[in-house]
């Protein structure tokens, strides 16, 4: 009994204060604590960080830089019509959409008295040609000659009447005939003279013609009446308006009866069938460009993307915008793309053969404005390597220093990712399971 009573007191004199008697006591840490503690001293410390990420190593291939622009779709070629003559409309042979060729009559405008004016020139240029035809064939030797024997018969005229004077004023003297009949014959010796003189001039002027300058002369009025029968026959085929290349009727404003002025389009004809994206580019881009560099064209509402080449690249800068204009050429023989619709152009420039490339999400940036990748390193956690780049396309970049084709780039899962982080490298195709941390 005493033992059991002593027993008794040395375990309430252990006792804390407000704590029952009958508590348990238990010795750890190397001190008699109550149960109540020891769940303290037993907490685990936190698992570490995983991350789950997707990586590949950098391939070696052929990458392309691509320029990407909006550009306006124009034809190839346009013919705005214009009428030379204001006339009105007889009659129009195409509509809007009609497809036409080189030389193909589009309209009519009235011509009537076009018409006639020209019938008129060409009457006259008919005489002109009459006239030259016997100006060339005129033999002026025979007209000579026939002057020259009415000179002849004038003067035998002249020398009858001079001795018919001589006569009549001898029997005047005489008395054997009346003053009268000398006066009459002294008459007829003037008109004589006169004739004589005439006829004359009449030689001696056709003696001093030149034949060549008679032949010129008939020459310059069958040319004057050529030109004017052609300028007739002109305005009435200015009445008749003909298209100039191929292509489709894009515009006709006006309607079979209504007047036509000249000046102003009566119809536009375009050829559709190839067209030209214009756009204009930054110059250090434009200078890696060559004409027949490849390119594609996306239009609101087609189906793919369209294939074009580059045509032109401007020699100069545009004055407005120091850009560089470029032209690309279209096959548009489907008639799918419409003239003026705007388009954005992705044109092939640079190329690098055989670099080494990694997707364009791999590139990460530093406040600096550096670039970086991260890899996985052979301890399983991530590490910062800085890179240069070379061509950079929407879809990978050429990385021509920093990493080499043996690391294992994170593609996916970089982006705010600290070095020395314990990563997890999951296929492609596997759900993102990146874990935030352990729990406490």
């Amino acid at each position: 009994m005493r033992t059991m009573k002593t027993h008794h007191h040395s375990h309430s004199a252990l006792a804390w204060p407000g704590v029952a008697v009958a508590t348990p006591w238990l010795l750890a840490c190397g001190t008699a604590i109550p149960l109540l503690l020891v769940s303290g001293c037993r907490k685990t410390p936190a698992p570490p960080v995983v991350v789950s990420v997707q990586a590949e190593h950098p391939e070696r291939g052929l990458i392309a830089e691509h320029i990407e622009t909006d550009a306006v779709l124009c034809p190839v070629a346009q013919a705005a019509i214009v009428p030379k003559i204001t006339a009105p409309v007889q009659k129009f042979y195409v509509q809007r959409g009609s497809k036409v060729h080189a030389g193909e009559l589009l309209a009519v405008l009235e011509n009537q008295d076009l018409t006639a004016a020209a019938l008129d020139s060409k009457g006259a240029y008919e005489a002109a040609q009459g006239a030259y035809t016997t100006a060339t064939r005129a033999q002026i030797p025979e007209e000579v000659q026939a002057a020259q024997a009415a000179a002849d018969q004038a003067n035998a005229n002249l020398k009858l009447n001079e001795s018919i004077v001589k006569s009549r004023t001898a029997l005047l003297a005489e008395g054997a005939i009346p003053r009268q009949d000398l006066d009459s014959a002294k008459a007829a010796l003037v008109q004589a003279q006169g004739a004589y003189a005439t006829a004359l001039k009449h030689l001696n002027s056709l003696r001093q013609v030149n034949q060549k300058a008679a032949l010129e002369e008939a020459r310059g009025q069958l040319t004057s009446a050529e030109g004017r029968y052609k300028g007739a026959e002109a305005q009435v085929a200015y009445s008749e308006i003909r298209s100039p290349i191929n292509g489709v009727v894009a515009d006709r404003p006006l309607f079979a009866g209504e007047t036509a002025s000249a000046g102003t389009p009566l119809l536009t004809v375009m050829q559709t069938s190839t067209l030209i994206a214009k756009a204009h580019i930054a110059q250090n881009l434009a200078q890696d460009l060559k004409v027949g560099s490849q390119a594609t064209i996306t239009a609101p509402g087609a189906a793919k993307p369209v294939p074009a080449t580059v045509s032109m690249i401007s020699p100069a800068l545009d004055p407005g915008s120091t850009t560089v204009e470029i032209w690309l050429k279209i096959d548009n023989s489907n008639g799918e793309l419409k003239v003026g619709t705007p388009v954005r152009a992705t044109i092939t420039g640079r190329t690098a053969p055989g670099a080494l490339k990694v997707p364009l999400g791999a590139i990460l940036t530093a406040d600096n404005g550096s670039k970086f990748v991260m890899v996985v390193g052979s301890d399983g956690t991530a590490q910062k390597k800085p890179v240069t780049l070379g061509i950079v396309n929407e879809e990978e970049a050429q990385v021509t220093s920093g990493i080499t084709q043996s690391d294992d780039v994170i593609t996916v899962g970089a982006y705010a990712l600290d070095p020395g982080t314990r990563v997890d490298v999951t296929p492609a195709d596997a759900p993102d399971t990146s874990m935030g941390g352990g729990d406490d």
